[in-house]
């Protein structure tokens, strides 16, 4: 059977030119890994640092990794995109263009007699009310939409600025685990079966069961610091691989 991918917080568009490219030579090798074994990737939010889509315009400086993205769905491999807290609003652009799923939330998975369960992490559990107070403005239909009326450069300014807000209310670019989003996979394996509840978000990667269970908490870390790690599950085993 076929494998499952999974990547998050790659933050395309946030450093300097040589780790971009960086980042974007090891997602291309990543890509060929999965094309040539065949599977399913879920890019677990956060893939881009910002992000606002126009009607008519596509905002510059992402081309090379579209390009890699649809070649890829083209390829067969059937592509989801679960946004995170800065590619906030994906728009029908990803759907429609390039053919990549994207959803909102938490979404589930059923593959080789097991259940998954993943999300980006954000606003999930107890606490961080201003986060979800903020995500419910940005993606308000309405306020998009006066974002989108302004000119392209000008909304997309204030997308980086978004960004930016994000980052200094989650702290979290150090490699360090808060409990929230394990204790919320915790009291979800009190409510309901699963096998894993796979995330990004908090930037420090980790696998480990859930206390009290048979689920196991899978974080994806982040490629911001240099460590182009993936998650795959394949004949029975979730392994972080590193690239």
């Amino acid at each position: 059977m076929s494998g499952l991918y999974f990547v998050s917080d790659l933050h395309l568009g946030l450093q300097e030119s040589h780790a971009e490219a960086e980042k974007l030579e090891r997602l291309e090798t990543l890509f060929s890994i999965i094309a040539d074994n065949g599977g399913s990737l879920f890019l677990l939010g956060d893939i881009l640092d910002y992000w606002m889509e126009f009607r008519h315009v596509i905002p510059k400086g992402f081309t090379r990794f579209f390009c890699m993205l649809s070649g890829l769905v083209r390829s067969g491999v059937p592509v989801t995109w679960l946004a995170g807290n800065h590619d906030f609003y994906l728009g029908s652009f990803f759907d429609d263009e390039l053919g990549v799923r994207t959803l909102y939330g938490i979404h589930e998975v059923q593959h080789d007699g097991r259940t998954f369960l993943m999300a980006h992490g954000d606003g999930l559990g107890e606490g961080d009310t201003g986060y979800k107070l903020f995500a419910r403005f940005v993606r308000n239909r309405f306020n998009l939409g006066l974002l989108t009326g302004f000119h392209s450069d000008l909304s997309t300014a204030l997308m980086r600025w978004f960004s930016r807000l994000s980052r200094k209310h989650k702290k979290s670019d150090m490699r360090v685990e808060s409990t929230r989003l394990i204790d919320f996979a915790t009291s979800l394996a009190m409510e309901r079966d699963f096998d894993y509840f796979v995330c990004g978000h908090n930037h420090a990667e980790r696998i480990q069961s859930v206390h009290e269970s048979d689920s196991t908490y899978v974080n994806l870390g982040s490629w911001i610091e240099g460590r182009y790690q993936y998650g795959v599950y394949e004949q029975g085993e979730f392994r972080l691989i590193k690239l």
